[in-house]
C-alpha cells in the first residue's frame, strides 16, 4: 500500500479527493503527517499549510498546498477524510490580494467599547496570521511557478 485516498471538504466545495501518499496536516496543536497505513485518527484543525504530496505513476507526481483554517480530520481505513471550515489553494493565491488582506489585518485595532476585548484580540491576531500564511504561500507558489 503506497498511497490512500484523500478527501478535503469545505461546506461550499470538495476541493480535493485523489490518491496521496502523503499529508502534512495543520491540527490545532501542531502539525502531523500521515502515510499510507496509519492508525485511525480524528484530531482538530487549526490554521496552517495543508501540504499533500501525490505519487509518481503516471509522471504527474508532486504537491499542493492549501491554506486550512478550523474544522476536523479523520483517518479511517485508507482515506483521509479532512472537513475544513476554510481551505483555499495555493494556487489561488495572489501577493497583492494577500498583501493587501495582511496590511488591512494589521490596521485593525480592538474597539475600546469591545464587549470581550480578549476574544476579539484573539480573532485581530487570528486574521493577521491567517493573511501572513497567504502571503507566504503566494509567494513560495509563485516561486515554485505554480
Amino acid at each position: 500500500m503506497k498511497t490512500f485516498r484523500c478527501q478535503l471538504v469545505t461546506p461550499s466545495a470538495k476541493l480535493l479527493d485523489d490518491e496521496v501518499s502523503y499529508a502534512n496536516v495543520p491540527a490545532w496543536d501542531g502539525l502531523f503527517g500521515v502515510l499510507p497505513g496509519r492508525a485511525p485518527l480524528l484530531a482538530q484543525l487549526g490554521l496552517g499549510e495543508l501540504t499533500v504530496t501525490f505519487p509518481d505513476t503516471t509522471g504527474k507526481g508532486g504537491e499542493r498546498s492549501y491554506v486550512i483554517d478550523g474544522g476536523f480530520v479523520k483517518m479511517a481505513g485508507n482515506t483521509l477524510t479532512i472537513l475544513a471550515e476554510t481551505a483555499v489553494p495555493a494556487e489561488e493565491l495572489t501577493e497583492t490580494d494577500a498583501k493587501a488582506e495582511l496590511a488591512e489585518a494589521e490596521a485593525r485595532t480592538v474597539p475600546a467599547d469591545a464587549a470581550d476585548p480578549a476574544t476579539a484580540l484573539q480573532r485581530l491576531s487570528r486574521d493577521r496570521q491567517r493573511a501572513a500564511l497567504k502571503l507566504r504561500l503566494a509567494q513560495t507558489s509563485r516561486a515554485k511557478g505554480i
